[in-house]
């Protein structure tokens, strides 16, 4: 960062920290215990979509890697379309699998990193559920490295639950790294695992 960056109040982006999802599962504790919030058993990895060989390529490497596990619940990672254009990677596990599913989700941003679709990733996601109904996920930006919750209401309409999302940011300050500009809390509607 130089001198009229700092002038003109620039700030440098946080680098993507993949290891930030490891804290999930101590976070997950936190949003039981706390607030009543239980994994859902479904994440995933969001990503601008991509076509042709080199990406087919990569995901049948995730999904070899995945397979490899003997403890899968569900399929390996299946790949879906949201009406936004947005491509996802799901992995499916058992509520009870949270460290597994951190995993795979790490495996695929780190697949899709190393094989040169790092600036297509946009987010990954892990989905929770509390005992009337209601939704949460934990989304992390992966340009900013950093997390924020996301809680849509129930229904057709796009609304989302904002106090029950500044909620969670309190709840969970000393958990994950969240993501404080609230504008960039962008809304995942359809996002899998909700």
């Amino acid at each position: 960062m130089g001198l009229l960056d700092i002038l003109l109040g620039r700030t440098k982006p946080l680098a993507p920290d993949l290891d930030q999802l490891f804290a999930l599962p101590s976070a997950a504790v936190t949003l039981q215990a706390a607030a009543g919030f239980a994994p859902t058993g479904e994440g995933a990895v969001c990503f601008a979509t991509v076509e042709g060989a080199a990406f087919e390529q990569t995901h049948r490497e995730v999904q070899a890697l995945l397979d490899a596990d003997a403890d899968r619940s569900g399929p390996p990672v299946g790949l879906r379309q949201d009406d936004y254009g947005y491509s996802w990677l799901v992995s499916q596990r058992a509520p009870d699998q949270l460290p597994q599913l951190v995993n795979d989700l790490h495996a695929v941003n780190s697949s899709m990193e190393v094989n040169g679709f790092g600036p297509q990733l946009l987010c990954s996601l892990v989905g929770f559920r509390d005992d009337s109904g209601r939704a949460l996920a934990l989304v992390y930006l992966y340009k900013r490295g950093a997390f924020y919750p996301f809680a849509p209401l129930p229904g057709t309409a796009q609304r989302r639950d904002n106090a029950l999302e500044l909620q969670m940011k309190t709840l969970l300050a000393n958990d994950l790294r969240i993501e404080q500009d609230l504008s960039r809390w962008f809304p995942v509607w359809g996002a899998p695992g909700l």
